[in-house]
């Protein structure tokens, strides 16, 4: 098919993009790298008076560093991420960008593009929200900082208002302590996850913490913290066995979809058991300097 007639519009400043938008009175709709966007234009289920195509602002084209943080500009591509140094310093971004599409859709699809998109079956939301990522929505009013978590409203809704633009978002850099997993299962290597795991564990303390973020499973990223079924499982002497019996309530409550053609939800919550204790197992002993595949 092919998309419905609209009109074309390329700021130089994000100052004319938001005015662009509020002329646009609710039909606009921003483009950036448009590997979301164009299929959808493409099967009509969209229909934008007019195309706001961002890539022509030069501050939203960054990757910048402070304060612990690594904030991502609305530009910046996800193999310029998958092969920047700040892939190695938010070191979940490092091991899901591999697993969005393929190398040539990561050479233009952007970081921000599919958090803004919001998909319920894609890596990166799930990433931003296991490590309570920052996203910053600029409109006429001013910024707006919102957290991940409270981003995603459902399945390809999200927080954005009609005159918005996501222009960054900012992950925390990992520190002392930290340990990382993230897993999934598809189809084919680039279809969406049937289900899929992003997790975070902190060893510093004198009890370990632990986020799990479930992707594929519901209407959006689903987060929970399991510190606690990570602790009560330390003294077993199968790590990855006993969180699996110990995640098994979490998991029940976590997969709420009504399954598709390809996977049930009883499967997928067989899937994501597996995938969620298999992780945070490999997270826990990344976090305490040991190797992943040393399950002590």
């Amino acid at each position: 098919m092919k998309a419905a007639p609209f009109a074309y519009a390329r700021p130089a400043s994000l100052a004319e993009a938001l005015a662009e938008l509020a002329r646009s009175d609710g039909g606009g709709k921003v483009i950036s790298g448009g590997q979301s966007l164009v299929p959808v234009l493409a099967m009509r289920l969209a229909r934008p008076d007019v195309l706001v195509d961002i890539n022509g602002i030069a501050e939203l084209g960054r990757v910048d560093r402070s304060g612990g943080f690594a904030e991502i500009g609305a530009t910046v591509r996800q193999r310029t991420v998958e092969r920047d140094p700040v892939s190695a310093e938010v070191p979940l971004l490092g091991m899901a960008l591999p697993w969005v599409g393929h190398r040539e859709l990561r050479s233009r699809g952007t970081v921000c593009g599919s958090l803004a998109h919001a998909d319920p079956a894609a890596e990166l939301p799930a990433v931003a929200c296991c490590l309570d990522a920052s996203l910053t929505l600029t409109g006429q009013d001013g910024e707006r900082q919102v957290a991940a978590r409270d981003f995603f409203a459902g399945a390809m809704m999200t927080a954005l208002g009609p005159g918005d633009v996501l222009t960054s978002v900012r992950f925390p850099l990992a520190g002392p302590g930290d340990g990382y997993g993230f897993a999934e299962i598809a189809r084919r290597h680039g279809d969406f996850a049937l289900a899929g795991v992003a997790v975070h564990v902190n060893a510093a303390g004198r009890e370990p913490s632990a986020v799990l973020t479930g992707f594929g499973i519901s209407d959006r990223p689903v987060t929970r913290s399991v510190g606690r079924e990570l602790a009560e499982a330390l003294d077993s002497g199968d790590l990855e066995t006993a969180l699996r019996s110990r995640l098994a309530d979490a998991v029940q409550d976590m997969v709420d979809t009504e399954g598709d053609v390809h996977a049930s939800r009883d499967y997928r919550r067989r899937l994501f058991g597996v995938l969620a204790s298999r992780e945070l197992t490999k997270a826990y002993t990344r976090a305490r300097g040991r190797d992943a595949d040393d399950h002590e």
